[in-house]
């Protein structure tokens, strides 16, 4: 789908238009004025006019489109005042304004409603924080729907996992002056999977010594715990993640263990501490009894799908027989909190086998389950190869989705957290559901960005909060690792020293006083 924008009165805001007309085309191809299409004309012509009245505090967006063939065309307008009651700059605010014009047009042009609306980020429960901490739930869902064009049902499903995390972590708001999380990346798995664009690697290839990386990592968390100790800062959560931690050995992963235990500050005063054991061929005895030794109190195996077929097809070498054997195993071994991943629309995947997969989950009913919906992501093995993976159309992935929203409702489960994708099948999004008190402390800090997640490991991203007192709101720095284990292994030391000298200004002196 060719299609040409044409803006008068602003020359900005590409990027935020492309994923707008992404959201209606799968397949388009979008150019700005200037830029002509090497083969044709374009399918569609889009003309976006801002106007801004400075005097009246307003901005009005006119939009018009039409189709090359057939000749029909649509229109339509919008306006909003600059002044928003979210706290957001100027920039913000016309860019909502240019988002709202072109939506109307195209749901108009393609008969297609889109729940989300303007919102295209991946964090739009962070949006509703923002507004819980002025408005009450009500009221917050009832500018989500008028001012961003949210549907109703995804306006009440932010209100109901907001609340929820402030329930579960009542000092959300405030966790960031005491406390930081901790993410621990591992960088191998068994193998990659199709759709994966994590760091991970072979764990038997070429991509650099386990045995050197594991050297960093246990420098790493020294200097790290060292600095906590000094700055008088405790730690909230501790995830290891990857890749896959449980593809070390049970020795390794006990020698890791001892070294926080020693260099962490508080670690019995941990909330929570979880391994992602997500690739049930990791998973053995040993490695069990080091993480109930340890008191891990959180594990993840899974799934993704319980098709073989499916399992073969993404390149996950694990059977559906040895996923439950490890959780029933992981059950007799005195865990009993594991998470497992389901993944909506694999490729072959419809209505059907999702079934089947939500009937076998009935048989072990972990304490807590994710729902994602596939997203072709840019780097990843299937969207290099897109024409070799068929994956369901938009209604039976939306018609997928409301079953696992009926069958998690049927069994407990309730939302807790919830994030979305670029290039996500239908528009959709990722819902972490859980039984009561059973949620996933690191998730929601995490993903609502309230908190200073200390990124070690190859390919851990730090992400350090700080709050901007001007606005009233967060500033967050990233500060990325090393992906490739090699790289990692030789500036390992360097990466530390800097992003402690980051962790220093974020958390000076000053503020530690306050």
């Amino acid at each position: 789908m060719r299609i040409r924008i044409e803006r008068v009165g602003f020359a900005d805001f590409d990027m935020d238009l492309f994923h707008l007309c992404k959201l209606f085309y799968d397949d388009a191809d979008v150019r700005f004025e200037g830029r002509p299409f090497e083969d044709g004309e374009p399918d569609l012509t889009i003309r976006v006019a801002l106007e801004i009245e400075e005097a009246d505090d307003l901005v009005r967006v006119s939009t018009e489109a039409r189709e090359a063939e057939g000749g029909r065309d649509w229109s339509g307008s919008y306006e909003r005042t600059l002044s928003s009651r979210t706290g957001e700059d100027t920039r913000r605010s016309l860019k909502r304004a240019l988002g709202a014009g072109l939506v109307k047009v195209l749901e108009q042009a393609t008969g297609l409603a889109q729940p989300w609306g303007t919102l295209t980020g991946v964090r739009p429960t962070k949006l509703m924080h923002n507004l819980l901490l002025q408005y009450e739930a009500g009221e917050a869902e009832r500018i989500l729907q008028d001012e961003y064009f949210v549907s109703a049902e995804k306006a009440s499903l932010l209100s109901e996992v907001a609340v929820r995390q402030l329930k579960v972590i009542p000092d959300l708001y405030t966790i960031n002056e005491k406390e930081v999380s901790v993410y621990i990346g591992i960088p191998f798995c068994p193998t990659k999977c199709a759709y994966c664009t994590f760091p991970a690697y072979d764990i038997r290839g070429n991509n650099g010594s386990v045995d050197a990386f594991l050297e960093g990592l246990h420098y790493e968390i020294r200097e790290t715990g060292r600095w906590l100790k000094a700055a008088g800062l405790g730690i909230t959560t501790i995830y290891w993640g990857g890749g896959t931690p449980t593809a070390i050995s049970a020795e390794q992963m006990d020698a890791l263990f001892e070294t926080l235990h020693a260099s962490f500050p508080g670690m019995d005063r941990v909330r929570e501490l979880t391994v992602e054991a997500g690739r049930p061929d990791t998973i053995t005895p040993e490695k069990l009894r080091v993480m109930r030794k340890w008191n891990v109190d959180r594990i993840s195996i899974n799934p993704q799908s319980f098709t073989q077929q499916t399992l073969d097809a993404i390149g996950r070498h694990h059977t559906v027989e040895e996923t439950v054997e490890k959780f029933l195993l992981s059950r007799e071994m005195g865990l009993d909190n594991i998470n497992m991943d389901l993944i909506i629309g694999l490729p072959n995947e419809g209505l059907k086998e999702l079934r089947h997969t939500l009937a076998e989950t009935e048989k072990l009913l972990p304490e807590s389950l994710t729902v994602h919906t596939l997203s072709f992501k840019r780097a990843s093995k299937m969207t290099k190869n897109r024409d070799k993976y068929e994956v369901a159309e938009r209604d039976e992935i939306r018609e997928m989705m409301e079953e696992a929203i009926l069958w998690t409702a049927k069994h407990g489960y309730a939302p807790y957290y919830l994030y979305r994708q670029k290039n996500i099948l239908g528009n959709l999004e990722n819902v972490g559901y859980s039984l009561q008190g059973k949620e996933s402390l690191y998730n929601i800090l995490m993903m609502e960005e309230r908190q200073t997640v200390v990124g070690l490991g190859c390919g851990a991203v730090s992400k350090v909060v700080y709050p901007d007192e001007t606005e009233g709101r967060e500033k967050v720095e990233r500060f990325p690792n090393p992906k490739e284990p090699y790289h990692y292994n030789q500036a390992f030391r360097e990466y530390t020293e800097k992003k402690l000298d980051l962790l220093e200004r974020a958390y000076g002196k000053e503020r530690l006083k306050r």
